[in-house]
């Protein structure tokens, strides 16, 4: 197995431990306290460029805790989650219009939204899938239409040490990979500058950017627009 292929597949075992892993924390997941101001602030801002009665992308929604945000304000929201235990959670809310059992990089919509949000999720996609996602989450909204996303950030000494341990220990990671810890058996912490140059990329402006720390979490916000 050569050196891509056997990266490919650590991966893909990671993704599934990280489907797991949220599929067991789903029943007490809204008892952990995470920093959701700035996440508000930006949903509203989202939610504000879309249509009275347009629709919102939410994916992955896990329990589904910004669905009241969008529902609120007249506009319908579709949730999607890889993992079947937070849908689970989501459909008790009897909020989403509609809720499908997707992953990230399987997201094939068309068109279909007015805006779309990703919030504290990106952690979890590695490097090789960045430009994937952000291509099925543009496809998925109308033209000129808006994309929320989250970042999570980490300092550079955690990143360096993980990526010593991850050396240490034969796995096929690169720098930006944490593996253990808080990270769901699986986070990826990109710069900032790699951030904008997938976006740039993808032809997605950046409108909004913000970055804010509350309780040891530190966030990168991008509010950014399809071309019109």
């Amino acid at each position: 197995m050569s050196r891509q292929e056997d990266r490919r597949a650590w991966l893909d075992e990671r993704r599934r431990a990280v489907e797991q892993q949220y599929d067991a924390e789903a029943p007490e997941y809204d008892d952990e306290l995470y920093p959701v101001t700035s996440h508000r602030r930006f949903i509203e801002r989202l939610v504000e460029t879309c249509p009275p009665g347009g629709t919102v992308l939410d994916a992955p929604c896990g329990t589904g805790k910004y669905f009241d945000q969008v529902a609120a304000t007249g506009r319908r929201v579709v949730g999607a989650d890889q993992s079947a235990g937070m849908l689970a959670r989501a459909r008790a809310r009897g909020i989403a219009t509609r809720l499908d059992h997707l992953g990230l990089q399987e997201i094939a919509f068309d068109a279909e939204f007015d805006g779309s949000m990703t919030v504290d999720a990106m952690e979890n996609v590695p490097p090789e899938d960045w430009p994937v996602v952000l291509a099925n989450l543009h496809r998925a909204v109308r033209r000129g239409g808006h994309l929320y996303l989250t970042v999570e950030t980490q300092d550079d000494e955690a990143i360096d040490g993980a990526f010593a341990d991850n050396t240490a220990n034969g796995l096929p990671a690169v720098r930006g990979e944490i593996v253990e810890g808080d990270t769901a058996g699986y986070h990826y912490y990109p710069s900032r500058e790699q951030v904008l140059r997938w976006l740039a990329a993808e032809g997605l402006d950046v409108v909004e950017e913000a970055f804010d720390q509350e309780s040891g979490w530190g966030y990168l916000h991008f509010l950014v627009r399809t071309p019109g």
